[in-house]
C-alpha cells in the first residue's frame, strides 16, 4: 500500500501529460509577437516610429493642459463676474 500510492500517483500524472494538462492555444503564433529589429534600417525605423509616437503622445498632453488651463481661467473669471 505505502509503494503503490505513490507509484499509481506517478503513473497518473507521468503519462498523456499532454492532452491531459494542455491548454489549447496558449502561447501566441509567431505573427502575433514582437519581432526585435536586426537590421539597421529596421532599427532606424522603430527609433523613428518610437519617436513620432512620443511627440503625437507629448503633443495630446499639451493640448490637454492647455484646455484645461483655458477651463480653469474661464472659471476664475465667472467667479469674479458673480
Amino acid at each position: 500500500m505505502y509503494l503503490m500510492f505513490p507509484i499509481g500517483i506517478m503513473y497518473y500524472f507521468g503519462t498523456n501529460l499532454d492532452s491531459r494538462f494542455s491548454v489549447q492555444e496558449f502561447w501566441p503564433k509567431p505573427e502575433q509577437t514582437n519581432k526585435i529589429p536586426v537590421d539597421r534600417d529596421e532599427i532606424q525605423a522603430e527609433v523613428e516610429r518610437l519617436r513620432q509616437k512620443r511627440l503625437y503622445l507629448r503633443n495630446r498632453r499639451l493640448a490637454a493642459e492647455a484646455q484645461a488651463q483655458v477651463r480653469e481661467q474661464q472659471g476664475q473669471q465667472q467667479e469674479r463676474d458673480e
